[in-house]
């Protein structure tokens, strides 16, 4: 009969990294850069009609914070998903991609 101690238990938990799952990353234009340290960034997708079939697009205004208020009206920016940093930003900034 084979034990187990709690001293080998927690060899392997150091041993395996943890797994967190991958965060979305969108890119998009800024539309407003008027609150300290938040962007509001507009995604535009492109999306089949779920009736018809045309193409639409979508887009989606999300709010972004940008914690070194490097991105100005106009930019287009990369941006991660993030945790809830505030009621409505989930979303950082990860690059200025063009001024």
């Amino acid at each position: 009969m084979t034990e187990i101690t709690d001293n080998t238990v927690q060899t392997t938990a150091k041993t395996l990294p943890a797994k967190r799952p991958l965060r979305k990353i969108r890119v998009g234009k800024v539309v407003s850069d008027k609150m300290h340290k938040t962007l509001v960034v507009k995604i535009v997708t492109r999306v089949p009609h779920p009736a018809f079939g045309k193409i639409v697009k979508q887009v989606k205004r999300l709010y972004v914070h940008d914690e070194k208020n490097e991105a100005k009206l106009g930019d287009r920016v990369s941006i991660m998903e993030t945790r809830p940093l505030s009621k409505l930003k989930r979303w950082r900034l990860v690059a200025v991609l063009k001024h």
